[in-house]
């Protein structure tokens, strides 16, 4: 039997020139991408917060590195952070070999990047936009649900606030109005509104301390102004605390009062349980993300002109193409964008039910009764004329006011096809928004043309895919930040280091001679990949 050679083993052997960390680093390494991009950033916004002075501070550069690097890896804690600094060649490299603690890393990441960070990401679509993987002419925008940090069983909710201030406040003003009516002569009665102010409570307490010497006030009275002035206006305090905090919500945590209590779609108990957390709109385009916004409204057709102003003050233009699903279908919104000059193919309700047949072939449809502009009335099917009888305007939840025509029926009595049309009592009386119809029937041409098919094929595999990706194969799942500026930097990472991720595919994929990864920019990326080389070892 020949003799079986080993490899040596011997973990304490001295080496002369002890290999340096770049030599145990591929070329082609994602560390390395990292390392490039994030040095052709600019950022003196982040040096900015810095005041100088004590002891020195670890450069904001090395920092984002480390972050980008981490959050590109699925690792989100500060404490695994720290511990891959510690163990794991790639961030000793990448670091420089510093080894800033989690608590370094998570003031850095809250505090340091919470105002700044938009900036951060905008340059790196810009560097995108350069080398031609996105065009920031079309946007697909979709959103989703993340749960928040907070626990789940700190909630408030407005109903059950405005209940309770309501019942403290009448039942406090019977208690102050018996003890006014005992020490006050009754010409003297003050009035009180509807609904006082916690100030003004606090004023006829003080006004009724001032008479308690020189009245004959029993025992209850004295015991019933100090349980006012000790419980019930500090809890008409803490009240006022709560509504001011919800703003226009419905709903906050309190361990976390920026976030809202909404429905998600990962319910593990399945019982429709609302959680605490944050409505996160994308865009994306090539299915690299080009815009982000972190929402409280659970609603996603109350985000979309926010989000879409907030595209145009990051990259200083706007899209040409807007394309989402139908959540973001509203007058309000169809009147913005086009007023704006974009093109939306954006579904509304009921798209996809207009083109069955069913729908089409059903006559008694109001959207399907024969209309005369000239004469302003409704035909239907039993050739009764449906005539303006009046206007209303409703607001939206949103505030935004729209305007319904009302049209009635002259008599429903005995037309023999009443049971199809309605089963209403008296005649028959339609709605209809003749604006928001007119906006529907142009979104409708642009949805089934053909460029507006090869968007709605589109949409499902641009940020569908993209949420797919992000919490289901990266695992970002739960915000670990609590507030809205810091989640806003957190999510932020997580679509930096989406398009960081997608950048690296591609260019293995190129390096592999491979097209079928959809490397449709092999002539574009001259700037971002053939230099990622440049600081290999020798």
């Amino acid at each position: 039997m020949a003799k079986i050679a080993f490899k040596s083993d011997n973990q304490k052997q001295s080496l002369l020139l002890p290999p340096s960390l770049d030599e145990l680093i591929p070329a082609t390494h994602s560390v390395r991408v990292v390392d490039t991009i994030i040095d052709r950033l600019d950022v003196d916004d982040i040096l900015r917060t810095y005041r100088g002075g004590g002891n020195s501070c670890f450069h904001p550069r090395q920092m984002l590195k480390i972050l980008v690097y981490a959050y590109l890896n699925n690792i989100y804690s500060s404490r695994r952070i720290a511990q891959q600094l510690k163990e794991n060649i790639h961030y000793m490299w990448l670091s420089g070999g510093a080894k800033p603690d989690f608590r370094t890393i998570n003031y850095f990441r809250g505090k340091r990047l919470k105002d700044i960070f938009d900036d951060i990401f905008r340059q790196v679509v810009e560097l995108l936009h350069k080398e031609g993987f996105v065009t920031l002419e079309v946007q697909y925008i979709d959103g989703t649900k993340i749960e928040s940090a907070a626990n789940k069983y700190s909630f408030v909710w407005r109903g059950s606030v405005e209940k309770h201030d309501k019942r403290l406040r009448e039942k406090t003003d019977a208690v102050l109005r018996q003890i006014e009516q005992t020490i006050l002569d009754e010409g003297q009665m003050p009035e009180t509104e509807t609904k006082l102010s916690t100030e003004e409570f606090a004023t006829r307490v003080e006004r009724i301390k001032e008479r308690m010497d020189s009245e004959n006030l029993t025992k209850s009275h004295c015991k019933a102004i100090q349980k006012v002035e000790s419980g019930s206006i500090p809890k008409m305090k803490e009240y006022e605390r709560h509504l001011t905090t919800m703003g226009e919500r419905n709903s906050y945590a309190k361990s976390d009062p920026d976030a809202t209590f909404m429905r998600m779609k990962e319910d593990a108990m399945l019982n429709g349980q609302l959680k605490p957390g944050y409505n996160v709109q994308i865009a994306t385009e090539n299915q690299f993300i080009t815009n982000y916004g972190i929402f409280q409204k659970p609603s996603d057709t109350g985000t979309l002109i926010d989000f879409l102003e907030a595209f145009n003050r990051k990259y200083g233009l706007q899209s040409r193409e807007i394309v989402a699903d139908a959540g973001y279908g509203s007058q309000q919104n169809y009147d913005y964008m086009f007023s704006k000059g974009m093109i939306p193919y954006v579904k509304y309700n009921y798209f996809h039910k207009e083109q069955t047949r069913a729908f089409r072939n059903n006559p008694f449809l109001q959207q399907n009764l024969k209309y005369d502009p000239q004469n302003d009335e409704y035909t239907c099917p039993a050739q009764r004329k449906l005539v303006h009888i009046s206007i209303q305007r409703p607001k939206t939840d949103l505030g935004y006011e729209t305007t319904s025509q009302i049209y009635q029926a002259t008599d429903c009595s005995e037309c023999p096809l009443r049971k199809e049309c309605h089963n209403a009592q008296g005649n028959r009386i339609i709605r209809v928004n003749h604006t928001l119809n007119k906006y529907k029937h142009k979104v409708r041409e642009l949805l089934t043309s053909q460029r507006g098919m090869h968007h709605r094929s589109m949409r499902p595999i641009e940020p569908e895919a993209v949420f797919g990706q992000i919490k289901a194969n990266r695992l970002f799942r739960r915000f670990r930040l609590r507030s809205l500026p810091k989640v806003n930097v957190e999510f932020g990472l997580v679509a930096l280091a989406h398009n960081l991720r997608k950048v690296i595919t591609l260019k293995g994929a190129l390096l592999h001679g491979d097209d079928s990864r959809g490397c449709k920019h092999r002539t574009n990326m001259c700037f971002l990949l053939s230099d990622f080389n440049y600081k290999s070892a020798a």
